[in-house]
């Protein structure tokens, strides 16, 4: 059972603290879950995580469903024992990759037939089979199985996808929403958008995901349908963007009330040299930082960048050293993980305003 406690509410925006009460954890909103793919977050450990502050991270079903199956992850016990993680994880439903796997796949009504990238071999993903290895995985949060077409979508498909997304969202429950969350689409039409959260919230789930955005669409179109959804969306219910990685783009959806994000971004940019800081993002690699004494950020005080400087991690990067990587990821997830608790803190004393404003003026990580 999800149980979601609103504890301060911005008189000024949208945008709340609250803590998620889950069977055995607890999750502080707004919050960042980094994204364990294959039961790992890329490049670091579990202790490494819980160092950070990481209460909660996202595990890919359709991954784990292939490799290394969800009966056999159950026969260990479960995602949180076969991977040593004793905090939250919310898995996702198979969703974004029946998107993005494209030419790997058909869809129809009745689900997702598609090829596994590992070998070519046919499967098939009912919105009831999502639901049913997602129970084997033991997941904190799941996710029901939803579809969606890629930017800009006619409307016309935008329609189709909302209505396979909302029969799919009924079969997902069958009369149980206790840890199933609904995901709202409807591309970047608004009345679209609002009538498939309209239809989802009459199913009553704990909570509600923002889906079929992030894929290139401008930043602004994505706030104006994260508003638009949470104007449907009650109060009292969780609402999660799904991909949102941005820091610029998790300030501004915290003030229209998301509760939740994830993304690959720290980690992934982490492994090829970027670093996002409190004055913007920094290649660390680049030939310029070569005799640079200085940490990554001269204002963390995260692992990496308390012990090592740019030069040193540089040099990890031109020598082909995995440690390279793995310090960057450290640093990013820490950054993520520390502006999430600075906006809580800044809603709780009335400035979210202020930090909002500052952050527009340092974050530009796009460019």
């Amino acid at each position: 059972m999800i149980r979601f406690k609103i504890i301060h509410q911005d008189p000024a925006s949208a945008a709340r603290v609250g803590i998620i009460k889950l069977k055995n954890y607890s999750v502080d909103t707004p919050n960042f879950m980094p994204v364990a793919t294959q039961a790992t977050v890329k490049m670091i450990d579990p202790a490494s995580l819980k160092k950070i502050g990481v209460q909660i991270i996202v595990c890919n079903t359709y991954h784990l469903m292939l490799r290394p199956t969800s009966p056999l992850i159950k026969q260990f016990g479960g995602l949180h024992r076969f991977m040593s993680w004793d905090r939250a994880i919310l898995t996702d439903s198979g969703g974004f990759q029946a998107y993005s796997l494209n030419t790997l796949r058909k869809v129809n009504d009745d689900g997702i037939e598609f090829s596994s990238h590992l070998d070519g071999s046919r499967h098939f993903l009912s919105p009831e089979l999502a639901v049913s290895i997602q129970k084997e995985l033991g997941s904190d949060i799941a996710m029901c199985l939803d579809f969606f077409t890629g930017y800009p979508s006619s409307v016309l498909d935008a329609r189709l996808a909302v209505e396979r997304t909302l029969q799919w969202a009924k079969r997902s429950i069958k009369g149980s929403t206790k840890n199933i969350f609904g995901i709202i689409q409807g591309a970047t039409y608004k009345d679209l958008r609002r009538e498939c959260a309209r239809r989802l919230v009459d199913l009553d789930f704990p909570g509600y995901g923002i889906g079929g955005l992030m894929i290139g669409e401008p930043s602004s179109l994505t706030q104006e349908m994260v508003f638009e959804v949470n104007q449907e969306i009650p109060v009292k219910k969780i609402r999660y963007l799904m991909g949102a990685g941005y820091p610029e783009d998790i300030v501004e959806a915290v003030s229209r009330g998301v509760d939740l994000f994830d993304c690959v971004l720290p980690t992934r940019n982490g492994r090829t040299g970027m670093a996002f800081t409190t004055g913007g993002k920094i290649i660390v690699k680049a030939s310029r930082y070569a005799q640079d004494t200085a940490p990554i950020d001269p204002e963390c005080t995260c692992f990496t960048c308390r012990n090592f400087s740019r030069g040193y991690i540089r040099h990890l990067f031109n020598a082909g050293e995995a440690l390279a990587g793995r310090l960057v990821s450290y640093h990013n997830l820490h950054f993520y993980i520390k502006l999430m608790g600075q906006l809580r803190s800044s809603i709780k004393s009335g400035k979210l305003a202020g930090f909002t404003q500052k952050c527009r003026s340092s974050f530009n990580f796009r460019e």
